[in-house]
């Protein structure tokens, strides 16, 4: 059965006669390629890639190419069905590569990913795991080897597919230069990262203090590294950031910190039982080392106060530091209220060289008003 209607050419792209059940078709193959990129950027995918342990970057790059394959191959599929020859096997002008090449590019790309992926997981969870090293100095082997599988396996697969590196070299000498500086602060992160792995200044749980960022490392990437700070939020800073910028480590060599608390009591009171007692506060912390143990300076004679400093040690509340030093201000104040040793208060003496200065109870002239009848 014919339909000379629908297969009534209507224009004409490249020599070639389009119909109107060739538009049918191509709408048809387009429509179902959208849907299906749609379904792999889903919830169901990215749970079904989940069950084999992939990284949820990882998931997330795959699903975006499968969407974006899905795409080109219904819409190549859609020209073809819509009577426009666009042959999977020819070469496309200008690059010298089919449609199928490319198709094969992407898919062993994708593979030197998860390669790469897997390789830095096994190392660090398994086969380093029980080699004794610290656990810092296993993860950053494993980055390094990961990193270097990745650009070997991209050398392998471009060189495989057609695309030899050699020829690039003109072209990189050509756009280098342009891009140079784009890509200037890349670069810098990237390298900067590798110092990092290599003299690790900084390891994975080690809480910092860098460019104004305060937390716990979390995370170090090949650009950047990540900060959680003690309000739960995650901080992306550059890795350059961290070669040329002062950083504070708490944990760098010995966990160990040492805090300083100021304390101030009114003239008056007695010394030895404010130095007794901020020691107790120290040593009835459980957070605070018996070694070094607590001790206590006294500072300076303020204008309204004696100046106390306790000072304790620990290794657990680094992380904390504004609980710790609450804790220990709660436990003060409780114990100077139990001991009767007075805070201090702002006092002046005022002298009066010459004349005369009235002072008036006016408490008392109120009250003798009040009780006339």
């Amino acid at each position: 059965m014919s339909f000379p209607l629908l297969e009534k050419p209507l224009f004409e792209i490249g020599g070639h006669y389009v119909t109107f059940l060739g538009l049918i078709a191509f709408a048809g193959f387009f429509t179902a390629g959208l849907l299906i990129a749609r379904f792999l950027q889903s919830q169901i995918v990215r749970r079904f890639f989940s069950r084999f342990k992939i990284d949820v970057n990882f998931v997330a790059i795959v699903t975006t190419i499968l969407s974006l394959a899905s795409i080109i191959f219904f819409g190549v599929t859609a020209i073809n069905a819509a009577g426009i020859p666009l042959p999977w096997n020819a070469a496309l002008p200008g690059i010298k590569l089919s449609l199928l090449q490319i198709f094969l590019l992407v898919a062993l790309v994708i593979a030197v990913f998860w390669i790469s992926s897997r390789t830095k997981h096994f190392l660090f969870n398994r086969l380093l795991a029980q080699s004794g090293l610290d656990r810092s100095l296993q993860y950053a082997i494993a980055q390094v080897v990961s990193n270097i599988v990745l650009v070997v396996g991209i050398v392998i697969v471009l060189e495989n597919t057609g695309i030899h590196l050699a020829a690039l070299t003109v072209f990189a000498g050509a756009v280098g230069v342009g891009v140079g500086f784009g890509l200037q602060n890349i670069a810098s992160n990237f390298i900067s990262g590798l110092v990092i792995l290599a003299e690790r200044p900084i390891t994975i749980g080690d809480r910092v203090e860098v460019a104004g960022v305060i937390g716990r490392v979390q995370q170090i990437r090949a650009r950047s590294t990540v900060i959680i700070t003690n309000d739960n939020i995650a901080m992306i800073v550059p890795n350059s950031k961290f070669i040329d910028s002062p950083v504070t480590n708490w944990h760098y060599g010995d966990p160990r910190v040492r805090f300083r608390l100021p304390v101030g009591v009114a003239y008056g009171s007695d010394i030895a039982k404010v130095r007794e007692t901020l020691l107790a506060v120290g040593r009835e912390n459980p957070n605070t080392l018996e070694e070094p143990a607590p001790s206590v300076f006294l500072k300076k004679f303020g204008d309204s106060s004696i100046d106390f400093e306790l000072v304790v040690w620990s290794s657990e509340m680094s992380a904390r530091p504004s609980r710790y030093r609450s804790d220990l201000n709660f436990a003060i104040v409780e114990k100077f209220l139990e001991a009767k040793i007075e805070f201090p208060f702002p006092q002046r003496d005022l002298h009066i060289r010459d004349g005369v200065l009235k002072v008036e109870n006016v408490a008392a002239e109120e009250k003798a008003e009040r009780s006339q009848p």
